[in-house]
């Protein structure tokens, strides 16, 4: 007893220390600019491993070992002793990625890398330790992948700026398979500015060089990109565009305009904002040739300007970003204001997917098929319920509740319901979640 109570001391022990090796990396970020980290490759040992262990998303697919995270954890002491030696005596090696393709909402396909659960273990690891070096690096414009900070914050974020700052033009830049496309060598001395630790970016390096596994069965050599998918791609993707972009955009370009200048971004979806047309321009021309140092290829077709102002006489201008559109409108009070309400072409992909989704569970049990259909609601309401967006949540309530009707009707042969039994029956027994917004304190509430 008095073992184990030991053993368990030190557990708690190491998993503290973790904790201060991170917070002590996170506050020299801060305040030590300059600073150069070493020693960072120790900290993967089996205690830090088992304190990562607890973010692994337990049901994710397999990897080419086609071990699931249920089976790894059914052995997770001696896996995680084996990881430790291996990283110890540098004889760790990184398996094959299985490269699998997911369905984009404009229809196209979009390439996702699965590694294995050992890999995506010492991923974790790593991706804590990067992010407390770059955490107080980044800025607050960026968004996406960051703790704290999610796409709905970045929509609120650009709409109180272009509300009460002094912009007209907007630039909406899209970037051409950005995942598939960073430059290793840049990436790796983008680390090394800020890491002296060679070990540490020779692991990383791995990764990057990783084969792939297409879907038939042909191993691929990447010279370029990281798989988006894997557990550490998150962070590096962001450390490139910090590099890139942000700072670019804060120390160069920001020092050569006339009017103001602003950026939002979100992962690899960003857009700026000029006062002056002639600032937009010139900044156009010179963020393509930026990203084309850098491997990175702006989509003409998805790239343009935007004239975006109050003071104009012609309510000219819109703009998509992260599946609401901006637009100015003129408030019941009349006063000008910008509204973000759901895109055409994410209303549009949302309606489909939920109409499979009622189509495949028709022959649910009725409680649970409701339950299921609430959950997914809600999460719909969460992203998309600011104020001023309240119709098209509604809308999506009634194409919900309409394809709901159509569907349990059509489990047999014979019909189930009529219109007004269907209502009475969702009312009294099985209610589907209204919509919500939110409110001016952020606070979420029912609409009655």
């Amino acid at each position: 007893m008095h073992h184990s109570k030991e053993k368990n001391a030190r557990h708690v022990g190491l998993e503290k220390h973790l904790q201060t090796s991170l917070n002590g990396i996170e506050r020299k970020a801060k305040y030590k600019k300059d600073h150069k980290f070493e020693n960072l490759y120790r900290l993967l040992n089996k205690w830090t491993l088992s304190q990562s262990w607890k973010s692994i998303n337990k049901r994710a697919a397999k990897g080419v070992d086609k071990i699931s995270a249920k089976e790894f954890e059914s052995n997770l002491t001696e896996e995680l002793n084996l990881l430790e030696r291996e990283l110890r005596n540098g004889s760790y090696r990184t398996n094959l990625v299985r490269r699998t393709h997911i369905r984009k909402s404009n229809g196209g396909q979009r390439p996702l890398g699965i590694p294995t659960v050992r890999d995506k273990l010492v991923q974790a690891t790593c991706s804590k330790i990067l992010e407390a070096i770059y955490e107080p690096k980044f800025y607050d414009f960026r968004y996406g992948y960051r703790k704290g900070k999610g796409a709905k914050d970045a929509v609120k974020h650009l709409g109180k700026e272009l509300n009460f700052g002094k912009y007209g033009y907007i630039v909406e830049a899209d970037i051409k398979g950005y995942f598939q496309n960073i430059n290793h060598e840049y990436l790796v001395s983008m680390l090394f500015h800020d890491i002296a630790d060679k070990s540490f970016i020779r692991l990383i390096k791995k990764w990057l060089k990783a084969g792939i596994m297409t879907e038939e069965n042909i191993v691929e050599k990447p010279h370029q990109g990281t798989p988006q998918g894997g557990v550490i791609s998150p962070i590096l993707a962001n450390i490139y565009l910090h590099y890139i972009l942000d700072l670019w955009f804060e120390k160069v370009v920001k020092k050569y305009l006339e009017g103001e200048g602003m950026l939002i971004a979100y992962a690899d979806d960003f857009v700026c904002a000029f006062r002056y047309k002639k600032d937009a321009e010139r900044f156009m021309v010179a963020l393509e040739r930026r990203f084309k140092k850098f491997g990175l290829e702006l989509a003409k077709d998805k790239t343009k300007l935007i004239k975006f102002s109050r003071f104009s006489k012609e309510r000219n201008g819109e703009f998509d970003f992260l599946g609401f559109n901006f637009n100015w409108r003129v408030s019941t009070k009349g006063k000008d204001i910008i509204t973000h309400t759901t895109s055409k072409g994410k209303f549009k992909a949302s309606v489909q997917r939920f109409k499979q989704w009622i189509k495949e569970s028709r022959n649910k049990r009725l409680r649970k098929l409701t339950d299921h259909l609430n959950i997914k609601l809600r999460g719909y309401y969460n992203y998309y319920g600011l104020i001023g967006n309240y119709k098209m949540l509604e809308k999506m309530y009634i194409i919900v509740k309409r394809q709901l009707y159509k569907w349990l009707n059509r489990r047999s042969q014979r019909r189930s319901f009529n219109w007004i039994e269907f209502k009475k029956k969702l009312k009294n027994n099985y209610p589907l979640l209204k919509p919500y917004v939110e409110t001016a304190n952020e606070q979420m509430v029912f609409q009655i």
